[in-house]
């Protein structure tokens, strides 16, 4: 999953993003509403992770614009509000879902991972390739009963391509899925990446190269 964390408190954010990647999550970081809605415009996230009271442009308006603009996008609302009328107005702005801070990290992990699955097409909450099976929630993956030992990066790409049961997965994609902003696309961390996969998935061969256009399971 890509996410976008909205947050004008450097430390939480950092904290949050340091924490969800190594969940094997890509993720990039605004400090207030108007870099989060200019972020949000030109990457194709799935969750974005929005507190509601940004500096420059307020989370509520951030929120509107999204549900209207971007109805496949969900956000996770942060408040310090624990009030049921806060919860409800947030809601009601077109949120998916609401945290009150502090939070507990791995309630917030276990959130944005519900919400990654309502997001596109309904997929099943275990993935398998021929004798590969991947548990996202869990964060494990096994090929002929051995557990694979992936690297963050090397899982959330071996998700995408079985999350895409067969189809040919681009570069391009993969490099939206699995890593952030700060990545440059023109370095080959994604043919290393798979080349390590393959070599952890072992023989035979698992990751097909269709030449000219990506890869498939």
């Amino acid at each position: 999953m890509r996410i976008l964390v909205a947050e004008d408190h450097p430390r939480i954010a950092s904290a949050v993003a340091r924490g969800l990647r190594r969940e094997g999550m890509a993720v990039d970081v605004a400090e207030d509403g108007a870099a989060a809605l200019y972020k949000a415009r030109i990457n194709p996230y799935d969750i974005v992770v929005l507190d509601r009271d940004l500096p420059e442009l307020h989370g509520d308006d951030v929120c509107r614009t999204l549900s209207a603009e971007q109805p496949r996008t969900k956000v996770l609302m942060l408040t310090a509000s624990r009030s049921t009328d806060d919860l409800v107005e947030g809601l009601a702005l077109g949120a998916d879902d609401y945290l009150s801070k502090p939070f507990r990290f791995a309630e917030l992990v276990a959130r944005l991972r519900a919400l990654g699955r309502r997001t596109g097409e309904a997929r099943p909450p275990v993935l398998t390739a021929g004798d590969v099976v991947l548990d996202p929630s869990r964060r494990e993956a096994s090929r002929g009963g051995r557990d694979l030992d992936l690297t963050p990066k090397e899982f959330a790409v071996l998700e995408a391509l079985m999350e895409a049961q067969g189809a040919v997965v681009t570069p391009e994609t993969l490099l939206e899925r699995a890593w952030d902003e700060m990545l440059d696309p023109l370095s080959n961390t994604v043919r290393m990446t798979v080349m390590g996969l393959r070599r952890k998935l072992g023989e035979p061969q698992l990751i097909e190269t269709v030449r000219g256009a990506g890869y498939r399971i």
